[in-house]
């Protein structure tokens, strides 16, 4: 599947994401309330992000991944900037 790359992500976040690519952390939206989604990660973690940039289509119950290191989110086919709230 292609992603689009949303205008909020820097070219030094996609630098990061790609030199590591084990950081990245999946999950599940367990609750979306406006810019900020709560995501449950497979680890047991829950992290609330707050979503910058355009907005994001996405549900609760969707399959996310999360890199924290370049604060990004991969949702609905599209990576966008996601920083902890």
């Amino acid at each position: 599947m292609s992603r689009t790359i949303s205008s909020t992500v820097h070219p030094i976040q996609r630098c990061m994401a790609a030199s590591n690519p084990s950081a990245w952390w999946d999950g599940l939206i367990i609750e979306v309330d406006g810019s900020t989604a709560t995501v449950t990660l497979l680890n047991g973690t829950t992290v609330q992000l707050r979503i910058v940039g355009p907005a994001v289509d996405i549900a609760v119950g969707e399959p996310v991944a999360y890199h924290p290191v370049a604060e990004l989110l991969s949702a609905s086919a599209i990576i966008t900037t996601a920083r902890a709230a």
